[in-house]
């Protein structure tokens, strides 16, 4: 068989996690993943800092971002329009842009990729809400396995009073209201968590995810995330008295669509919800 034919029989269906290119690329791709108040995103904030202080090309991208889906996916919320098929396609979609123009490109030039949420994301909540499995596991067959991939695990009590300090509202799909778990938005977001938990702990047996306990220091949490990443840093694109997307550029990746954790708007971080 040619390597055309075996894409093409990855290509029909396939399930995630057997990519054909799985480990070829010479970047790497670190993601983190956790319920809300988990702290992963301050977490690769901070890793992002550490790479860039030792000159590493590092790139950014974030859960339900793509520029092309995002407008599309705020009108759905909006006006409660999604069904979890409905949410959980919209979501596939934005991550087939990310995938393509952000993800993919960088890892062939050589860059660290730091992705705040991936696919174990939506096998988490769309399978909380009902779609099946093995389905989300064939419509995500594109995309590569990380190098590495951190769950950060925290319960559900604490994820609870993280939010209610940070947040003022909890949005109606972030609450998991569209699925009628309970009468308060309040009570929903509690069920709706728990399942997410549930689905959690499962994915890192399947998938051999990094737990992280999220209730220690979080410069505990930072070292034992560092240790894991610095043996996987050889032969890294560097910048040599260049900007990021200067460097990217010299690789022949465009830089355009790339933001640094610390450059985020407020609007980008409150349309990440469900």
């Amino acid at each position: 068989m040619t390597n055309g034919d075996a894409a093409q029989r990855f290509r029909m269906g396939k399930r995630y996690g057997q990519h054909p290119d799985d480990g070829e690329y010479p970047g790497r791709l670190i993601i983190v993943e956790g319920i809300d108040g988990s702290g992963k995103s301050t977490q690769i904030d901070l890793l992002a800092k550490w790479l860039n202080s030792r000159n590493l090309v590092t790139v950014f991208t974030e859960w339900n971002s793509a520029p092309i889906v995002r407008n599309t996916t705020r009108r759905g919320k909006e006006g409660r329009l999604l069904t979890p098929m409905s949410f959980s396609l919209i979501h596939a979609a934005d991550f087939a842009s990310r995938v393509h123009t952000q993800i993919l490109p960088a890892l062939k030039a050589g860059a660290v990729v730091l992705a705040d949420r991936y696919v174990y994301t939506a096998f988490a909540r769309d399978t909380a809400r009902g779609v099946n499995q093995d389905w989300l596991r064939r419509v995500y067959s594109f995309a590569v396995r990380p190098s590495l991939a951190f769950y950060f695990k925290v319960p559900l009590e604490e994820s609870i009073r993280r939010i209610s300090i940070g947040r003022e509202e909890i949005g109606h799909y972030e609450s998991g209201r569209d699925l009628g778990l309970a009468g308060s938005r309040e009570d929903s977001f509690r069920k709706f968590q728990g399942r997410l938990l549930d689905e959690y702990a499962d994915l890192a047996d399947e998938f051999g995810l990094i737990t992280i306990d999220a209730t220690l220091p979080i410069a505990v949490q930072q070292r034992a995330v560092r240790e894991h990443v610095a043996p996987l840093l050889d032969g890294i694109l560097t910048i040599h008295g260049q900007s990021v997307p200067e460097a990217l550029g010299s690789a022949g990746l465009s830089g355009r669509y790339i933001r640094a954790p610390g450059t985020r708007k407020i609007e980008a971080q409150t349309s990440n919800e469900g």
